[in-house]
């Protein structure tokens, strides 16, 4: 019995499926590195409203604590604004590209009594 010849092999097609697949599973893989980036951004931004609303409460300069609240790449990434009791800060997640960065900011409001 002599058994047809395929023309191409399936050992090949898979390896071209793989191959294919690669593109899909690295834009999966960044997508998901930024959706985390954005989420620890979040969680910095609410830290330091917290420490820029405690300095406003003690007296003390609440846009110094804001960015002292932040590790060194965030704060070039940062803006707050105080008005009144309310403290506001801005923060841009990083990102391979500025134009996700920017359309990514994440924002944080609190609110403490001046002190006297």
């Amino acid at each position: 019995m002599v058994e047809a010849r395929r023309p191409w092999s399936e050992r090949g097609q898979a390896s071209l499926e793989v191959l294919a697949g690669i593109p899909a599973l690295a834009l999966a893989a960044l997508i998901g590195a930024q959706l985390l980036a954005v989420g620890y951004t979040s969680s910095l931004a609410d830290g330091a409203v917290h420490a820029g609303a405690m300095a406003l409460a003690a007296g003390e300069d609440p846009q110094a604590a804001v960015r002292g609240a932040l590790p060194g790449w965030a704060r070039e990434r940062v803006s707050s604004d105080v008005d009144g009791g309310t403290v506001s800060v801005t923060l841009r997640p990083p990102a391979l590209l500025g134009v996700v960065a920017e359309r990514l900011e994440v924002d944080a409001t609190g609110w403490a009594r001046p002190a006297s």
